[in-house]
């Protein structure tokens, strides 16, 4: 047998087609990882719905595990990517808001603190590289590539979301 069983197909399509019952078309062909490889930031085979219920939201972010997704018209198109969120008192709050303005080098003078592909929407809060293991001001932060995918695909007045 060879990968994915093709040579085992082929030779039942010839038998069939030999012994005169016709030719036998596959059947539809499910995807080799329905959903998409589960490596990060690899995008699905079959898109997947975005957790948020906001569909013109073109970022969800979900609080509760620490998760945020790319969306196109309510189909998700990168991610879960993983982030960190508001400490007690700090909390990034679930909202639905826009996309206000976006800098790839920023520095937060309120932290004194670099904020790389930093792309603000609530106020003073941004998706912006940083540590995803601990707590932040109010800012979403991700990897590298996270931040970098949302900055790049993110504009101003584009809406996103934030949910529990």
């Amino acid at each position: 047998m060879s990968i994915f069983g093709w040579t085992a197909r082929f030779a039942a399509t010839a038998a069939i087609a030999v012994a005169g019952l016709g030719t036998v078309t596959p059947a539809g062909a499910e995807p080799l990882f329905p959903g998409g490889p589960d490596i990060p930031g690899v995008p699905a085979i079959v898109p997947t719905a975005s957790p948020c219920p906001v569909v013109e939201a073109r970022a969800c972010m979900r609080l509760s595990t620490n998760e945020a997704w790319l969306v196109d018209n309510g189909r998700v198109i990168f991610g879960p990517t993983p982030i960190s969120h508001g400490m007690a008192g700090y909390e990034t709050p679930p909202a639905v808001t826009k996309i206000s303005f976006k800098r790839e080098f920023h520095w937060s003078t309120m932290h004194n603190a670099p904020m790389r592909w930093a792309t603000f929407f609530n106020g003073d809060m941004a998706f912006h590289v940083g540590p995803v293991d601990s707590k932040s001001h109010g800012c979403v932060r991700m990897t590298e590539d996270g931040a970098h995918r949302f900055f790049d695909y993110l504009n101003p007045g584009d809406i996103t979301q934030v949910i529990v």
